[in-house]
């Protein structure tokens, strides 16, 4: 059975899908660009974008009664690989050992012209 996971603290969903879904102890969040809960784009710094985007995962995971500790995997997404960097530099500051694993791709292009996007899977204790 799955639960539709849904909070104010990050962007409604724009589309046909769910912040999030909790499969068994499984979370499935969708992913999460630079936009604030408003809806509206935060442009900036990269790293400024990248905290953005973090604080809208840390909302969906809290919403689903979990925090950043709780996730096994993340998958990232830039336009630039120039940027990594960066985006890791404000990765680690709320991530903490054990890490989950993880993988980072370049594509041509994010939603809305986002520069960078991020999705995870976490495990309920």
């Amino acid at each position: 059975m799955k639960k539709k996971i849904e909070t104010k603290g990050a962007p409604p969903a724009a589309g046909p899908y769910s912040q999030a879904i909790e499969a068994g102890k499984m979370v499935f969040t969708s992913g999460q660009i630079h936009l604030a809960p408003n809806g509206k784009m935060v442009s900036g710094t990269i790293e400024e974008e990248a905290h953005q985007v973090m604080k809208n995962l840390q909302a969906v995971l809290k919403e689903a009664g979990l925090s950043f500790k709780d996730v096994v995997k993340t998958t990232i997404f830039v336009i630039d690989m120039a940027v990594y960097g960066k985006i890791n530099e404000v990765y680690a500051k709320y991530m903490s050992d054990p890490y989950p694993a993880r993988e980072t791709v370049c594509v041509k292009e994010l939603p809305l012209g986002a520069r960078v996007e991020i999705s995870m899977i976490a495990v309920k204790p």
